[in-house]
C-alpha cells in the first residue's frame, strides 16, 4: 500500500524525471553535432632572411657587448652563433640570434681586418670588435662570446680568421680585375685619340695645299692682267 503510494507520487515523479534528465551523457555516445571553428587560420610563411645564405658554422653560446657608459660587461643573450655566406655576392656574416625570442643580438660581416683574440684569463672565451648592425644602426661594438668548451671557442675563433683572409684575398683580387679594367679602358681610349688624330693631320695638310693653289692661281692671273694692259 505504501509502495503504491510512493509511486503514484507526483513529487517522486519529479524527482525521478530530473535524474534523468541530468544524468551524464554516455562517453562513447555520438550526438552528431559538428562545431565549425569560428576564425580560420591560413598558413603564413616566415622568413628569417637567410634563405639566399649557407651556414658555415652553427654553435650554441652566450654573448655579450662593452658597455662603454657604464663601463661594464653586459650579456646579450644565449644561442646560437652562425656564420652566413651569402650564395651570390659570397660576403660571410656573424649573426646571432637568442634562443627564445629568436631577437638579434649580433648581426656584422667579417671583414679582413676582423681581429679575434682569447680573452684574458678565460680559455673557453674571445673577443673582437665590428661594425654591428642588430639595433638597426651601425655601431662600433666590442663582443665578448662564450662557449660552453674550449674546442668550440678555438673553433670559432679558427673559422673567423679562415673567413677573414678568404674575404681579404677575394678583395684583392677583385681590386686588381677593376685596375686591369681601368688600364684597358685608358689605353683603348688613348688609341682612339692617337687615331683620330692621325686622320685629322691628312685632312688639314689637303686643306692647306688646296689653298695654297688657289693663291698661287690668283697670284697668276693678276700678272696676266698686268701684262695685257701693258
Amino acid at each position: 500500500m505504501a509502495s503504491t503510494a510512493a509511486a503514484s507520487d507526483p513529487e517522486h515523479k519529479t524527482k525521478d524525471r530530473e535524474e534523468e534528465e541530468n544524468a551524464p551523457a554516455a562517453d562513447d555516445e555520438d550526438t552528431g553535432a559538428q562545431v565549425a571553428p569560428i576564425v580560420k587560420l591560413e598558413e603564413v610563411a616566415i622568413t628569417t632572411g637567410e634563405e639566399d645564405e649557407d651556414p658555415i658554422l652553427d654553435l650554441k653560446a652566450k654573448l655579450y657587448r662593452f658597455d662603454k657608459e657604464g663601463n661594464q660587461w653586459k650579456e646579450r643573450g644565449v644561442g646560437n652563433v652562425k656564420l652566413l655566406k651569402h650564395k651570390e655576392s659570397g660576403k660571410v656574416r656573424l649573426v646571432m640570434r637568442q634562443s627564445k625570442t629568436l631577437k638579434i643580438c649580433a648581426n656584422h660581416l667579417v671583414v679582413p681586418s676582423i681581429n679575434v683574440q682569447e680573452h684574458h684569463g678565460n680559455d673557453k672565451s674571445c673577443v673582437w670588435h665590428a661594425a654591428d648592425f642588430a639595433d638597426g644602426e651601425l655601431k662600433d661594438e666590442l663582443f665578448c662570446i662564450r662557449f660552453a668548451s674550449v674546442e668550440n671557442c678555438k673553433t670559432f675563433m679558427e673559422k673567423v680568421q679562415e673567413v677573414a683572409e678568404s674575404q681579404g684575398k677575394t678583395e684583392e683580387s677583385k681590386e686588381a680585375a677593376d685596375a686591369a679594367g681601368l688600364l684597358e679602358k685608358l689605353s683603348v681610349a688613348d688609341a682612339k685619340t692617337g687615331g683620330k688624330e692621325k686622320e685629322e693631320a691628312p685632312v688639314e695638310a689637303k686643306e692647306h695645299s688646296e689653298a695654297e693653289g688657289e693663291k698661287a692661281k690668283g697670284d697668276g692671273k693678276k700678272e696676266d692682267e698686268v701684262a695685257s694692259s701693258a
